[in-house]
């Protein structure tokens, strides 16, 4: 055609194309329906980021869960939806009741399967409840009905003083564990926790005082001998850590549990070629673990030459624990890492935490973030029943950026803010020690005047417990306080830890 043509040529339209929570939830209902779980799961975790107070989603991805044999996330959700989101949505009885028979809390499994009979009797699931009733009485009577139910408590605190641990909840997961020790004196997994949760708190002495006490009453506990490793090296303590290391190495166990616990513990004490054998093997296998199986996967496959595995297999990491991005093995730079503040999803779960610590924590995320509109807008509209007067306060403020008057939790972490940024896994355990402090200064009625001492104390006594080596005279001088002042709030701050 020539340029002189009146012939006109018809532009190309460019149509917008914004992906909805509904546009997400599809997929991902396909995805489950192929049973394609891993990209189900993606596409309802983007569903939920978009839309959190949907209990459609929210409900969907708990199945998923169970169908992947998550059965404890799958109970996160289902009752996060029935305190929550939506108490008319009965079929979620049902599906806890399903859980907790897996998970064999058999009394938790009677009753939301006779809730669920009792709220919705003519129900999509009646007729599947009844059968799993049945079953469940079956298994009563071939046992005594005591027994059936004797060790539901003890899974119940088994997975709270867990959940406490891997939060930082010390002081209230020994408590858990105390309990637990006191009922069952023969299980041995509290005891080991126990010296974990004491030498978190940088009380090695009991902590190594709790192993020798189970090595004593059970000669080649390896959870033990596990730990006392890592606590050896953690203390520079080169001697016993090569004698324990020799020990190890030679131990050849058959339960994949010790096998993965070898795999992870030579990892965290950087002996990366057995790490890798363990690890490996239990791959090859199909052992299918949480993100830290993956993590420290990856970490022993990169310090082994295995690069190609090792970035493959961080993958997975990042697909069930995103918020490591920016710490894979290879990347000595984490300048360009966004952080926690940043993840939306991370701030969105610490929001539905059972711990005030943390709701607080994911609050002055929120304020930090780049996203702290579409944070609050979210954080509004599901008008979170955990929040206290003091969360609600605290989120006021945060909305109403008032320069003027800070909300006084605030400024210690912003001080913090100020020399540990961006927040991943390690300084959130900074952050999260501040405000549980600061739970505890409220309670007790002492003074915030001073923000600059009090954020100074967290930060030595963090690094202390971390076993990382500063004076306090480098502390305070980093901070503009003497001394003498840093060391008055650091005997605070250990006092309202204990």
């Amino acid at each position: 055609m020539s340029k002189d043509s009146k012939a006109t040529k018809q532009k190309a339209k460019i149509l917008s194309f914004v992906p909805t929570a509904e546009y997400y939830f599809t997929k991902g209902v396909k995805a489950y329906n192929r049973r394609d779980f891993h990209k189900a799961k993606k596409y309802f975790l983007r569903a939920l980021q978009l839309d959190p107070g949907e209990p459609m989603i929210t409900c969907q991805l708990a199945v998923l869960h169970t169908e992947m044999g998550e059965y404890q996330q799958s109970n996160r959700l289902l009752h996060t939806i029935l305190d929550e989101l939506d108490e008319e949505l009965y079929e979620c009885h049902y599906f806890l009741a399903n859980n907790y028979a897996h998970l064999g809390l058999f009394k938790d499994a009677h009753h939301h399967a006779n809730l669920y009979l009792e709220l919705d009797p003519y129900g999509e699931f009646t007729d599947d409840t009844e059968e799993l009733l049945e079953l469940l009485n079956l298994e009563a009577e071939e046992i005594d009905e005591d027994d059936f139910y004797e060790h539901d408590d003890l899974i119940v605190q088994q997975e709270q003083a867990r959940d406490l641990l891997e939060s930082g909840h010390f002081p209230k997961a020994i408590e858990v564990l105390s309990s637990i020790i006191e009922n069952y004196p023969e299980y041995w997994s509290a005891y080991n926790n126990l010296a974990l949760a004491y030498f978190y708190l940088g009380e090695a002495d009991k902590a190594f005082e709790i192993l020798n006490d189970v090595l004593q009453k059970n000669p080649g506990n390896l959870h033990a001998m596990c730990n006392r490793l890592v606590f050896a090296y953690y203390q520079q303590d080169v001697i016993e850590v090569k004698k324990l290391k020799a020990v190890l190495e030679k131990i050849k166990p058959l339960s994949i549990d010790h096998q993965y616990k070898l795999g992870t513990t030579f990892a965290l004490v950087k002996e990366y070629e057995l790490a890798y054998t363990w690890l490996r093997k239990l791959q090859k296998q199909g052992y299918d673990g949480e993100g830290a199986f993956y993590y420290w996967l990856t970490y022993a496959a990169y310090f082994t030459g295995h690069e190609t595995a090792a970035r493959n297999v961080w993958k997975k990491v990042l697909e069930l624990t995103p918020e490591k991005e920016g710490f894979e093995p290879w990347s000595d730079d984490k300048a360009n890492y966004t952080g926690f503040e940043e993840h939306v999803p991370s701030i969105m779960k610490k929001l539905d935490s059972n711990f005030v610590e943390e709701r607080l924590f994911a609050l002055f995320l929120t304020s930090v973030s780049k996203q702290k509109d579409d944070i609050l807008s979210s954080i509004f509209r599901k008008n979170n029943k955990k929040f206290s007067n003091l969360e609600r306060e605290y989120l006021s403020w945060i909305k109403s950026n008032d320069v003027d008057e800070k909300f006084t939790a605030h400024e210690p972490a912003e001080i913090l803010y100020s020399h540990h940024q961006p927040i991943g896994s390690v300084e959130s355990g900074l952050y999260l020690m501040w405000f549980s402090v600061y739970v505890k200064i409220l309670n007790e009625g002492l003074s915030l005047k001073n923000k600059q001492a009090w954020a100074a104390a967290i930060e030595y006594v963090w690094l202390h417990l971390r076993y990382e080596k500063i004076t306090q005279a480098a502390l305070a001088g980093k901070y503009n306080l003497s001394t003498a002042t840093l060391q008055k709030y650091v005997k605070q701050v250990k006092n309202l830890l204990v």
